[in-house]
Order: C-alpha cells, then sequence, then structure tokens
C-alpha cells in the first residue's frame, strides 16, 4: 500500500477548519479551530486533512511535532502526487 509523508504548518484556534495550500518549500498550511491543548489541535488536523483527501480517518496520522505548529503527517493509501492533486485540484 501506497503512502507518503507531508510537511504542514498549523494554525490552531483559527476561525475556520480548512486547508489552506502548499508554500513554495512544500509546506501545506491548514487552520483548525481547535486549541493546541491535550492533542486536540492534532486531531482536528488529522480529521480535516482526512476529510479533504477522501480517506478514513485512520489514513493519517501525525508522527513528528505532536506539540509544535509545523507537523509531520503520514497519508496512507496515496502517493504524494495524488495528494497533492487532491488538496490543490
Amino acid at each position: 500500500m501506497e503512502s507518503c509523508r507531508i510537511t504542514i504548518r498549523v494554525q490552531p484556534r483559527a476561525s475556520s477548519d480548512g486547508v489552506l495550500g502548499f508554500l513554495e518549500d512544500g509546506t501545506l498550511r491548514m487552520r483548525v479551530t481547535a486549541p493546541p491543548v491535550d492533542g486536540a489541535a492534532n486531531i482536528a488536523v488529522c480529521k480535516v486533512l482526512s476529510k479533504a483527501l477522501g480517506l478514513r480517518r485512520a489514513a493519517v496520522r501525525v508522527t513528528h511535532g505532536k506539540t509544535a505548529r509545523r507537523k509531520i503527517v503520514q497519508v496512507t493509501g496515496l502517493s504524494e502526487a495524488e495528494v497533492r492533486e487532491r488538496l490543490t485540484g
């Protein structure tokens, strides 16, 4: 099964959830309404990203940066090219 890792820059406590797009360095910008307390923002990141990609929630998980705004997320079931296509298309 294919999988990839993408770097994400998260803005917690935003007014709405959403995927904002990719920066020039390849980092994906996202915002979530959840606060960065007790992993709530990480859960929200996985939920929003899995919905945007059309995947099960379990197919997306934060692997690095659990307490930082910059995170690395593992996406199972899609290649990096497919992730980019679904998020920009």
